[in-house]
């Protein structure tokens, strides 16, 4: 996630596309320019064009309704652009859309199977996360300590094996999200804290309903304040 890769001309028409929605040239529920508009703005083939458009649009970014042409649906938060390029945001929701499936499976489990000690080592990746905030932290590594505490405890070892694998895309994203958090005000970074309370406390419960919709919420909000909602 962190090695830049050369940018194709998708890419970068995806990305200035998006850059435009950012800067608000593109406003929510505005119609973007026809493929063939943009195309001779890119100087290229509509084909290209509808290849940005399409990743655009599976970002859940843009909406093309019959008759109504391509229309802006939400604007990412555009501070994103200060900690990543344009281009890894796709990677970014697709790997919030993988954890969401999943990590709120393994909550679920945790809370039936999680013995003495994972709930203390939950409590104890909490209890860090607390320490960051008050020293104005990042703590994106803690972080994924946090929802690893929760996978372990799971007692399923392919969770483990699965967070462990894509820990680097996890990390990547963790950090873009608390470096956002840090930039809006301490009430956000009180609220992110809540949202992992919510999953411990769940999972102490013994509840595996509510874990699961606590870990799912908690995904679904983190993703949602860096794309819109």
């Amino acid at each position: 996630m962190n090695e830049r890769k050369t940018l194709g001309l998708p890419d970068k028409i995806y990305g200035d596309i998006l850059n435009r929605i950012l800067e608000g040239e593109y406003p929510e529920g505005t119609r973007l320019p026809t493929e063939h508009a943009l195309a001779e703005r890119f100087a290229t083939s509509r084909p290209t064009v509808r290849e940005a458009l399409a990743r655009l649009r599976a970002d859940g970014i843009i909406v093309t309704r019959h008759g109504s042409g391509t229309t802006v649906a939400r604007r990412p938060d555009p501070d994103v652009r200060r900690f990543a390029p344009l281009e890894t945001l796709s990677d970014i929701r697709r790997c919030y859309e993988f954890r969401i499936v999943t990590e709120a499976g393994a909550a679920a489990l945790a809370a039936q199977h999680a013995e003495a000690d994972d709930i203390v080592a939950i409590q104890r990746a909490w209890d860090q996360l607390e320490r960051i905030i008050e020293t104005q932290g990042i703590g994106a590594q803690d972080d994924f300590a946090f929802h690893l505490a929760v996978v372990r405890a799971s007692k399923n070892p392919f969770f483990v094996t699965v967070m462990s694998f894509i820990e680097e895309q996890i990390v990547f994203s963790m950090n873009l999200s608390r470096n956002l958090s840090l930039v809006k005000t301490i009430e956000r970074q009180r609220l992110v804290q809540t949202e992992h309370l919510a999953v411990l406390e769940a999972i102490r419960d013994r509840d595996a309903a509510r874990a699961a919709h606590a870990m799912r919420a908690h995904l679904e909000n983190a993703r949602d304040r860096m794309f819109g909602s």
